[in-house]
């Protein structure tokens, strides 16, 4: 279980203004700044969870991460994870934790990929059998046979991003942080990688913490959402109660044969073109079986979707309501 208890985290930035003058002015007096990345943190995320963690730029989401892996020092508060102290306890609560940053390696940089593999079998300490079965089901799953041999600087963004996340599971971690892990990756690879970590969870009960800006990955792995901004927790919640609280508005798209229908009070259209009508529609004022009754009434129906808010919408809507 992870368990973060007013967890605060403040960085002093020195700050200037351009032109040499100031730089030179800069050696003998500073503008030191104190940002507050993380401002009494709260939260309880259970065994086996698969939760996202979102928010804008700047909002301590990576800093959170960093404080979970042990790499950060808290300036105050509790976090227990699997009943370790993270940065107190490094050794041991490594060897129970995956860490994939989108923005950082752990290959080594000019050795081929199954030398990193077999360096972090060493560093971890994992046996011969255990190694042999993980490396296997992640090089097919992660359809890794062709990059093994190749050094890490040659391969493309997408391509490391598949082997960073094997790299991150070769020991069989029961907790995984995720920070921007389908960076750079294609639609195929971010489906497989999807499909991947939702089976890692569904069979081995591994918790999981994803950090992301995408947010079809949210909506693809995870059912429960925490929202950091400015340092702070502001919501905690299930993700499709807070796309029904953002809007309750439907998206209908149409497409007819013949005359374009009128329509109703509580429909609006949004898009046309010949034969295709996009409509949002507040059931509150108009059911969705009357619209489409409706609809159905004054012209020939080729096909019709209904759709709700989407996640990007839900997380730019929050965002606005936040003022972050």
């Amino acid at each position: 279980m992870i368990a973060l208890k007013n967890i605060n985290k403040t960085f002093r930035v020195a700050k200037r203004q351009a032109g040499f003058g100031n730089a030179v002015k800069a050696l003998f007096s500073r503008e030191i700044e104190t940002i507050y990345a993380l401002n009494e943190v709260s939260f309880t995320i259970n065994d086996g969870e698969m939760v996202g963690y979102i928010g804008p730029n700047g909002a301590g989401k990576s800093t959170t991460i960093k404080i979970m892996c042990g790499i950060l020092t808290p300036d105050s508060g509790i976090c227990s994870i699997n009943g370790r102290t993270p940065w107190k306890e490094r050794v041991s609560h490594s060897r129970e934790i995956g860490v994939v940053f989108g923005q950082r390696s752990q290959l080594w940089w000019d050795v081929p990929v199954i030398d990193s593999f077999e360096l972090i079998r060493d560093i971890y300490k994992i046996n011969i059998k255990t190694f042999k079965n993980n490396f296997d089901e992640l090089v097919s799953l992660l359809d890794l046979s062709e990059l093994l041999k190749t050094p890490a600087r040659s391969l493309s963004l997408g391509q490391r991003m598949r082997c960073e996340i094997a790299a991150s599971l070769l020991h069989d971690p029961k907790t995984l942080f995720l920070d921007e892990p389908t960076i750079g990756l294609d639609a195929v690879s971010k489906i497989a990688v999807r499909q991947f970590i939702k089976k890692l969870n569904k069979e081995r009960s591994t918790t999981v913490i994803l950090t992301t800006h995408d947010m079809q990955d949210i909506e693809a792995l995870t059912e429960r959402i925490l929202l950091i901004g400015k340092g702070r927790i502001l919501l905690d919640g299930n993700l499709d109660e807070l796309k029904k609280r953002s809007s309750e508005r439907k998206t209908l798209v149409v497409e007819y044969n013949g005359s374009a229908p009128e329509i109703r009070e509580g429909m609006t259209i949004t898009e046309v073109k010949e034969g295709r009508l996009v409509i949002t529609l507040d059931p509150s004022v108009l059911p969705v079986s009357d619209a489409i009754a409706n609809l159905a009434s004054q012209t020939d129906l080729l096909d019709i979707s209904i759709s709700g808010i989407s996640a990007e919408e839900m997380a730019a809507a929050l965002y606005r309501e936040y003022k972050i």
